[in-house]
């Protein structure tokens, strides 16, 4: 069977051996649809149906090597399930669910996992059926797919919870804290170099973070290693994460860092809202990835896009650029910002495309942020077709962010113009169009820039704000030194070039407290 799969508005996001996520995105679809639809998929000679209210819909279930033709509203297409090569249970292995919550039966399922792992043949599948599994940190391999049916559980107690070192016997990096090599607490599932790697299905991966004491030492360390990740993929390729959810996770949920052609659709990311640092995914000096779908409501930014950073001492061997990330039907709620560039950004971060999405209740929509000594550049920022409610700064680049232990010195914040190097940090060509906005507390943007390094150009197009939060307090919107705040303003900016609709208001007198002025 020849697969056609895209059609107008009507194209296969992901596909694995039992699992495929498809997208129907008619005028006006972003995070939802304007109106539910029904959809069929027929094959093996059997029909199934259903309803969708989401641009993005994922299907479970599925017979590998099969040929199936799926129909919405009359779009049609075609496709084939990949072979699979074996289905290992990790009940088979010894594994057991709704067991106690206890770091010897954790150690003991991992153990089954890894048993059921490396009985699977290459391109075959291990099954974690219905249930609860709680497990220890488990590492998958190349050629597998996981499908997450049940749950997979950390446990509360991390006694014997493995390290992954800062860098491997090749001195490449491993484990990371906040873009600098550094040991980490290995996640509850992470993988590392593998090529070929799926994990699907309809199931969940319970962090642990509410149930540790993970999230009451955010900065610190035990064991010299930092916080883990929820779901750690480290210099992966061809990488599908489909359809489950992730909860709950010690620090950023869902981290790839290092790398390529990675497929996210359909996952469901949530923390609550005051646990720290638990940022819903982070693609870290990764090339290639597309995020389709995905439904946020954590602690920290929703998608925070990072390149690494410099180290101190200006260490910068463990950096690579980020670039070519596709964002779209994506709901954004109750995070710091919807999309996040930085502030580890120091290997450079290019190409990013935001497009066809919500964000609820978030602090910033979409946000730029770095500092003096980060270096790096971000550029070709594409922000198109999205729905802001209650954001209190729709939009807002700055670089004088005042993160790390010497973020408020006055090297990092003075309004100065520095010298021109390698460290100082660029932000370039920003687009924006299409972007409705109700409920603005702060800002519409905020834009400030280096004097010795403004950013820009920034284009704003098309954009209606439908209404401001009555309710709204005077705040600084953006972290920096010396902001003056700001209420129901519209663009705000300072060492910034600014190309915007006659429509747009732009304010007068800059970001910077006038006692602080240097021009």
């Amino acid at each position: 069977m020849r697969s056609k799969v895209k059609t107008d508005m009507l194209s296969l996001t992901a596909l694995s051996v039992r699992t495929i996520a498809f997208c129907y995105a008619p005028d006006g679809a972003r995070y939802a649809l304007p109106a539910e639809v029904q959809w069929t998929l027929s094959g093996a000679g059997m029909v199934r149906q259903g309803q969708t209210r989401t641009a993005l819909t994922v299907v479970d279930d599925l017979r590998p090597d099969t040929d199936y033709t799926l129909m919405v509203q009359g779009k049609v297409l075609s496709f084939q399930t990949p072979a699979c090569a074996g289905l290992v249970n990790i009940a088979d292995h010894g594994a057991v669910a709704d067991g106690p919550d206890t770091a010897e039966h954790a150690a003991e399922n991992a153990r089954a996992i890894i048993r059921a792992i490396g009985a699977a043949p290459k391109g075959g599948t291990v099954l974690i059926p219905e249930g609860t599994w709680i497990s220890a940190p488990v590492a998958l391999r190349s050629d597998l797919t996981l499908w997450l049916k049940g749950t997979l559980k950390a446990p509360a107690d991390r006694t014997g919870w493995p390290i992954l070192p800062a860098r491997n016997h090749a001195g490449k990096m491993l484990g990371s804290w906040e873009g600098l090599p550094a040991d980490c607490f290995a996640a509850p599932l992470y993988a590392v170099g593998t090529n070929c790697l799926t994990i699907a299905g309809p199931g969940a991966l319970e962090g642990g973070g509410d149930r540790g004491d993970w999230w009451t030492w955010p900065k610190e360390t035990r064991q010299g290693a930092h916080r883990p990740r929820g779901l750690h993929l480290v210099n992966c390729q061809q990488t599908q994460l489909i359809g489950f959810a992730v909860r709950n996770a010690p620090s950023w949920t869902v981290h790839p860092q290092g790398c390529q052609d990675l497929t996210i659709a359909g996952l469901h990311i949530s923390a609550p809202d005051d646990s720290p640092n638990t940022d819903g995914c982070n693609p870290e000096m990764c090339q290639n990835v597309r995020l389709t779908g995905v439904r946020f409501s954590v602690g920290d930014d929703c998608i925070a896009i990072k390149a690494g950073k410099r180290g101190d001492a200006g260490e910068e061997d463990h950096l690579t650029a980020t670039r070519d990330i596709t964002i779209s039907h994506c709901l954004m709620e109750a995070g710091h910002g919807g999309v996040v560039l930085g502030s580890e950004m120091s290997g450079d971060i290019t190409d990013i495309t935001v497009a066809a999405c919500e964000m609820r209740g978030t602090d910033r929509g979409l946000r730029l942020k770095t500092r003096r000594g980060r270096g790096g550049r971000i550029d070709r920022i594409t922000f198109r077709d999205v729905a802001m409610t209650d954001v209190e700064t729709a939009f807002s680049a700055n670089a004088f962010y005042y993160c790390d232990h010497d973020g408020h010195d006055d090297w990092v914040q003075t309004r100065d113009p520095a010298p021109v190097t390698h460290l100082t940090p660029q932000i370039g060509r920003i687009e924006v169009s299409d972007v409705s906005i109700t409920g603005i507390s702060h800002a519409l943007g905020a834009f400030i820039g280096l004097p010795e390094q403004p950013i820009g150009p920034i284009h704003l197009t098309r954009i209606t704000v439908q209404d401001l939060n009555p309710d709204a307090i005077p705040t600084a919107p953006v972290m920096a030194d010396h902001i003056r705040p700001l209420r129901h303003a519209g663009i705000a900016h300072e060492y910034a070039q600014i190309i915007a609709d006659t429509d747009i208001p732009i304010e007068e007198g800059g970001l910077t407290l006038l006692s602080e002025r240097t021009d």
